[in-house]
């Protein structure tokens, strides 16, 4: 009987020590995982070009203009979403606070019926934000898959873009813009030349 406490004993402090291994290596692995912003793909419009300028009509029938100077000298979040589009709804209320919170001037853009997309402004309560529907944009600025971002600031030039589907994407999004990295990926790879 006491060799079987003896080896209950110390099996238990073989598996701390081993837990304990496992959080070390969890800790280490966490902090060499940089953040992964926007992911860029490699279609359209680069960062760093003009954006085409595209007069378009929003739901409601009025102008909207995508390209060219901002809106009274705003930096301009393009947001393709789509109705069907879980990650979209759940992206919309945060893009909603984010852009208030970064003074930004918001265009979604959706393509399909026109009931769903009027449907999902009255639901998810995107009155304010001018919503453009029409396949227009997205084969001007090649954009295949949702949710999808693009910003331009206030001269028409892109400064970042990306798929998208969180809070941290859309502020990666605007760090590009500030650092003048195309991505948080093109600041790491540049920090990693750097450095080596």
């Amino acid at each position: 009987m006491p060799y079987a406490l003896i080896l209950h004993t110390l099996l238990i402090v073989v598996l701390a020590i081993m837990v304990l291994g496992l959080t070390r290596q969890i800790g280490i692995l966490h902090e060499r995982l940089a953040p992964m912003g926007a992911m860029v793909n490699d279609h359209g419009p680069e960062v760093g070009e003009m954006a085409p300028v595209l007069t378009v009509k929003s739901i409601v029938d009025a102008p909207v203009q995508i390209g060219g100077p901002g809106r009274g000298g705003q930096t301009t979040l393009l947001l393709f979403v789509s109705p069907t589009c879980p990650v979209c709804k759940k992206l919309l209320p945060i893009a909603k606070s984010f852009a208030w919170g970064e003074n930004l001037n918001v265009i979604l853009v959706g393509d399909g019926d026109v009931d769903e997309q009027r449907h999902m402004i009255q639901s998810e309560g995107l009155q304010s934000m001018a919503y453009v529907v029409g396949p227009e944009v997205g084969m001007a600025f090649q954009v295949g898959k949702l949710p999808y971002a693009i910003l331009i600031d206030r001269s028409g030039v892109i400064r970042a873009k990306g798929l998208v589907n969180s809070r941290e994407h859309l502020e990666s999004l605007v760090v590009a813009d500030e650092t003048g990295y195309a991505s948080v990926q093109a600041y790491l790879k540049a920090r990693g030349e750097k450095v080596s």
